[in-house]
């Protein structure tokens, strides 16, 4: 059975914001950093049972991009909730948790 994804607000504006970000200088790199996100959307719901970071919070590490996707998985309800879009060379200090 699959995994409903869902995203929060926050990690809304993280991924908008990184759109941005490579949209100064490409009209390609946007359209494959979407196509990377929705690979791991496609990912999580089907096996969502990535590394434990931090407590109940999870990772997954986005394909030829300097981002992961932490995210709380919830086995009764068949769900994944995606809380944040984080840059991996920010500082570590600043992951969520």
């Amino acid at each position: 059975m699959d995994y409903k994804v869902s995203i929060s607000p926050r990690t809304q504006m993280e991924i908008e914001d990184a759109i941005d970000f490579y949209s100064i200088n490409s009209d390609l790199t946007p359209k494959q950093f979407i196509k990377s996100l929705n690979d791991a959307y496609n990912a999580l719901s089907i096996n969502p049972f990535y590394r434990i970071c931090y407590k109940n919070i999870r990772s997954l590490k986005l394909k030829r991009f300097p981002y992961s996707l932490f995210f709380i998985l919830s086995e009764e309800k068949h769900s994944v909730k995606i809380i944040a879009c984080f840059h991996n060379k920010l500082n570590p200090n600043k992951r969520p948790k």
